[in-house]
């Protein structure tokens, strides 16, 4: 399959990228602190110590909070931060006539009602994600990279994983995974900061909890990434499997395969993105336990062994 198609970077769009991330981020703290305000949480620090319902109460909702907007927003930013062209069902472009059915049927195949927007961004890579807070929501995106390097039969296994993945409700069950872990790692290491800093002079014990919490919260957030790449990578053996149903595993096993021979031309501009799309870079030793995938070479083997 065939596609010329470009989009051209420019300082304008570079700029709006970086205008969307710093609003996002501003509309998650107002979003937030306005929550709490509502629901009247206190300050959970107190003369008498800390008050734990109060700073659980806290946890969850930062947690959960900025997980659920980011998910809320993940489609539009998507598109912003990948420069996704979506294509209009009504296209006359033969390539992109053909990968919007694919999906559509793809869709309907998998007992979707309402079918997902379509769209296609510029780079060389070979990946493809999707993405939005839910069925009826969602996004598929194809890279340049994918549509110049892959046949038809490869390309449909491609699509048909993350089509696998919309309907296995992945995008919201990471966003839970990912809101409990922040909750925890927030939770535990204010706990533990606390007692640390009741162990120093009063004067101190400011300074000594704030410098505690940030050491704590970023130890705590690597053993939290382990956790939600642990998940990760089942949901992408349950893609796979889900994708080998709608597309069959020839197909399924064939577009993997062609994955493993592109892994270097995998793109990093976007490592926001990167839990989003069907392939990423190959870890050893200690970041085989962060990364969101599983080897290609693991993954191809479980299709193989797999009766579908």
């Amino acid at each position: 399959m065939e596609c010329d198609k470009k989009t051209k970077e420019t300082p304008v769009k570079m700029a709006k990228r970086i205008f969307l991330l710093l609003a996002v981020n501003i509309l998650i703290m107002i979003t937030i602190s306005i929550v709490l305000s509502l629901l009247g949480v206190q300050p959970y620090i107190t003369p008498y110590g800390l008050d734990y319902s109060s700073l659980a109460l806290f946890c969850l909702v930062w947690g959960f909070g900025g997980a659920f907007i980011s998910l809320g927003l993940s489609r539009i930013m998507a598109k912003m931060m990948m420069g996704v062209k979506v294509i209009q069902p009504q296209t006359h472009e033969p390539e992109e006539r053909w990968l919007v059915q694919t999906v559509h049927q793809l869709a309907l195949k998998a007992g979707m009602t309402k079918m997902p927007e379509v769209g296609y961004y510029d780079s060389p890579e070979v990946n493809a994600f999707a993405t939005g807070p839910t069925q009826s929501r969602a996004l598929v995106a194809v890279s340049t990279g994918l549509l110049r390097s892959m046949n038809s039969a490869e390309a449909e296994g491609v699509l048909a994983h993350e089509v696998a993945h919309i309907v296995n409700g992945d995008m919201v069950t990471m966003t839970l995974v990912q809101g409990i872990v922040n909750a925890f790692v927030m939770f535990f290491a204010r706990v533990v900061s606390w007692a640390a800093s009741s162990m120093v002079d009063e004067e101190k014990a400011p300074i000594v909890r704030f410098i505690t919490t940030i050491i704590l919260e970023i130890a705590f957030g690597v053993l939290g990434m382990m956790v939600v790449a642990f998940y990760s990578r089942a949901r992408e053996y349950r893609a796979d499997a889900g994708g080998a149903k709608l597309a069959g595993r020839t197909n399924m096993i064939s577009a993997l395969r062609r994955l493993q021979s592109s892994v270097e031309g995998t793109d990093t501009a976007h490592p926001s993105l990167a839990t989003l799309k069907i392939s990423g870079r190959r870890a050893g030793g200690f970041l085989k336990l962060m990364s969101t995938h599983p080897p290609l070479s693991e993954r191809i083997a479980a299709l193989e062994r797999a009766r579908i």
